[in-house]
């Protein structure tokens, strides 16, 4: 399908963090709308699933202010200039749960809300992990939250993680695992 036209475009309102892009869009039947979105201002992001040798998932218990409340999470973060995506995924680990991966799966690239907002997150699975931490950013130190692989799907129906983006990577990582224990099958 052809994109629409972009008739004229204007930040509406801007934060700290963020800023609100309204569109006038001209679609190829000729209908014109106007759109606003949280266009792509962050950068690139990354979330990983930690696998330990013993099947453990390493999740961190975060503090969400969106919603006001301490949830399960899988560890995740900004991407920053000097690095490509695995060189952050792996920071992420060593930041939020002690463990950096000698081996990192990219899984797939995730969006967030794409008819509002212009960002995406990539996807990993770290898995030959060893100890080693760096200071984080975060405000409070975070607790880690080991779980075991073969449980995961309890996990995806707890009350304890309703984050999607670590939903689906868990989801994306039970497939992925899936996939390689059908080729080494045969």
């Amino acid at each position: 399908m052809k994109l629409p036209e972009v008739l004229a475009s204007s930040i509406v309102a801007r934060s700290r963090l963020f800023s609100i892009e309204s569109l006038h869009l001209r679609f190829s039947n000729g209908a014109e709308r106007v759109f606003e979105r949280l266009p792509q201002r962050i950068g690139r992001a990354v979330i990983v699933c930690a696998l330990t040798e013993d099947n453990q998932i390493l999740l961190v218990r975060e503090y969400m202010a969106g919603i006001h409340k301490y949830e399960l999470a899988l560890p995740k973060g900004r991407v920053e200039s000097s690095e490509d995506l695995a060189e952050a995924a792996n920071r992420e680990l060593m930041e939020e749960v002690g463990f950096a991966a000698r081996k990192l799966s990219h899984l797939k690239e995730l969006t967030v809300a794409p008819g509002q907002m212009g960002y995406s997150v990539h996807a990993y699975l770290a898995t030959d992990l060893y100890e080693q931490s760096m200071p984080g950013d975060e405000p409070e130190p975070l607790e880690v939250v080991p779980w075991p692989l073969a449980d995961v799907d309890t996990l995806l129906q707890s009350a304890e993680i309703s984050e999607a983006r670590s939903l689906a990577t868990l989801m994306l990582v039970q497939s992925h695992i899936q996939q390689r224990k059908t080729i080494a099958d045969g």
